[in-house]
């Protein structure tokens, strides 16, 4: 597991979520559900706190800013909660960042993307972080972020 000493003590979590998650709660309601991003980052930020953390949540539609995220988290972050979005099937420069951060990392996703289009059933990310949730909507946060305390709690 990896070194966090980088990280300052009382260092939060990131919660980063990718491009068109800040369209929940308007999009594809048969998909993703009426709930919104802020109605996930609050159940993120009440989860972390049931564990003692702090969440740090952020969602940008722009590849570069989400590598920049990953970048900062390397020393301001004790681990990351990613939700790649489209960036899943796509970005090989998303996955050498999260491949780099040595944190752990939890992906989640809020459909299961394995029952969706075929072009979705492959995730560039899943194959350098430690867990992937999918298909459980937006508890799937509070289950990456539950894991992620265990995780942190164990390495200490």
């Amino acid at each position: 597991m990896p070194n966090h000493a980088d990280a300052p003590q009382g260092a939060p979590v990131l919660v980063l979520n990718g491009p068109n998650l800040g369209l929940l709660g308007l999009r594809e309601l048969a998909v993703y559900g009426r709930g919104t991003l802020a109605d996930i980052e609050e159940l993120c930020r009440r989860t972390a706190a049931e564990h003692g953390l702090r969440a740090d949540c952020r969602q940008s539609n722009h590849e570069g800013v989400l590598i920049d995220a990953v970048h900062e988290a390397r020393t301001a972050h004790r681990g990351i909660v990613i939700n790649p979005a489209g960036y899943s099937h796509t970005s090989v420069a998303l996955r050498d960042a999260l491949a780099a951060v040595e944190l752990p990392v939890v992906e989640v996703h809020l459909s299961n993307i394995h029952r969706r289009e075929a072009f979705r059933h492959h995730s560039c990310v899943s194959g350098v972080v430690g867990t992937v949730i999918c298909g459980a909507g937006a508890h799937g946060y509070a289950m990456a972020l539950t894991h992620l305390a265990q995780l942190l709690e164990e390495n200490r």
